[in-house]
């Protein structure tokens, strides 16, 4: 008929092609009770990923429970992997572990970009979805130092950063950083940078001039 579009458009396929997932893949009340109770009569159903940490994992993960606004839901492993998850060490959804480096890689993000939480070897091997020990052995054999000595040097690193281009106070500062403890954070960055806090701060600014 004279006037009538070549073809009607589909508006699922319009939106699907915008983002808008497709039914299989949505978060429902029954998915998210699954993943919280580690329901392994789901497993073929379908799996979850964790958008902090890039890690996909079978409902019945004996890992902790995400928030569940950072989970993502796939109807299998492919899809997980195309959209750059990584499969959980402790699960296994792939059947295959994830490889040492690249599990301390994500490791290795997730710190930098949380150091100012509250962070210790057993967090992040609850969030890795590997335990304390794997994780402390792993991590020391790839970076060459151990999880917790990296997050000291990454908060120390950011501490510097305050310290050099901001007038906060070294209390606000130590608290900025994930250490809340003011006397502690003045002890270990002065044994790990040779000065105090205030002493690094005078320096930097008298390097300046």
């Amino acid at each position: 008929m004279k006037g009538m579009p070549d073809r009607i458009n589909n508006p699922l396929q319009e939106s699907h092609g915008h983002g808008v997932l497709p039914d299989e893949n949505l978060m429902t009340n029954e998915k998210w009770q699954a993943i919280i109770d580690n329901d392994a009569s789901y497993n073929n159903q379908f799996f979850y990923a964790v958008k902090t940490t890039r890690i996909f994992c079978k409902p019945s993960c004996k890992s902790r429970v995400p928030k569940k606004e950072n989970v993502r839901i796939f109807s299998n492993a492919k899809q997980a992997l195309d959209a750059n998850f990584r499969p959980c060490k402790r699960c296994k959804p792939t059947n295959e572990s994830l490889p040492d480096r690249e599990w301390v890689a994500l490791i290795t993000e997730y710190i930098d970009k949380n150091f100012s939480e509250k962070l210790t070897l057993e967090t992040l091997a609850d969030i890795a979805h590997g335990s304390p020990y794997h994780l402390h052995r792993t991590f020391k054999k790839m970076k060459g130092i151990t999880p917790v000595e990296y997050i000291q040097q990454v908060r120390l690193n950011a501490a510097k950063e305050y310290l050099i281009r901001t007038n906060k106070a070294i209390a606000d500062i130590a608290i900025s950083v994930g250490m809340p403890n003011t006397s502690y954070f003045i002890t270990l960055f002065k044994k790990k940078m040779g000065h105090t806090p205030a002493q690094f701060r005078q320096i930097s600014k008298m390097e300046e001039r």
